[in-house]
Formats: structure tokens, sequence, C-alpha cells
């Protein structure tokens, strides 16, 4: 029997985006299948050295659980969003959740193979010392070429 192989795109950097490519792509490798994330626009949050920046914001995230119910108007106000991701990374902390570097650790351990974006690292100016190691750099084309032939392909 032929290894599964499955394939994401990681295309948001927030942090309740930052999870699920994360998440499938270590339970994957964890069963056994061979993995690629493409990590293109704001996916590249994942492959940062320092993912302290990665935040949520209540604002248009209507389906944001609020202890309290707020109008939209307040979504806005300064200070909002670091209120809404220091409450989230509690809850998740409280929980069991593992930090987005602890799935990301897992995930290379797990040998999945991440590929940030060469366009994307150009197009906004990115260094790559401001990326993990142990990364590829390569366009749609070499993300394609493994993409084509998985048994699942997601875009996140």
């Amino acid at each position: 029997m032929a290894t599964k192989k499955m394939a994401i795109i990681a295309s948001k950097g927030t942090l309740d985006m930052a999870y699920p490519p994360l998440i499938l792509a270590s339970t994957a490798a964890a069963l056994g299948w061979e993995v690629q994330v493409f990590c293109t626009f704001y996916g590249l949050q994942l492959l940062r050295k320092d993912l302290s920046g990665v935040a949520i914001s209540p604002l248009a995230n209507p389906a944001m659980p609020m202890p309290v119910t707020m109008p939209v108007v307040v979504s806005m106000l300064p200070g909002m969003e670091a209120m809404a991701t220091s409450m989230m990374k509690s809850k998740m902390k409280k929980k069991g959740v593992a930090s987005l570097a602890e799935l990301r650790t897992a995930c290379q351990e797990a040998d999945v193979k991440f590929i940030a974006c060469q366009m994307t690292v150009d197009l906004f100016d990115f260094s790559r010392d401001d990326f993990i190691d142990n990364i590829d750099y390569g366009g749609a084309a070499t993300f394609l070429g493994f993409a084509g032939d998985t048994d699942v392909c997601l875009f996140i």
C-alpha cells in the first residue's frame, strides 16, 4: 500500500487560522502520511522565527465566542486585538492546547516539509533570516509538483 500524501496551502497568519494547518499536518504525519505545507502570503507567519506577533482579531470574526456580548464597534477599539489574543492564548493553555511553536516543532520532528513561497518572501521584503531553519523556498510550481499527486489537498 502506498503512503498517503497530504498537501496544505496555508495563506492566513492570524492565530485562529494558524492552528488548522499545523494540527492537520502534525496529525497526518503522525499517521505516517507524507505532508507538505506551502506557506504563502500571510501564511508565511507560520514560518517566522518569532511567533509572538500572531494575533486574533474579534473584528469581522462573528463566530468568535466572547465572555460578554459586545457591539461590533467595540471590536475596533485600540487594545481589543491584544485582549482577544491574550484571552484566546490563556484559554488554550488552560485547556492543554499546544502552542504554535510546539505544533510547528512537532511537525518538523515528524518530517513535515514546509515550503515558504519565494514570491511572497520577495514581495514583503523578508530575509531568509526571518524564518526558521530547515524549510524550503519555492513557488507554486514547486508545490504543485507534490500537490498534484496527493490524497488530500487543502487550502486554509
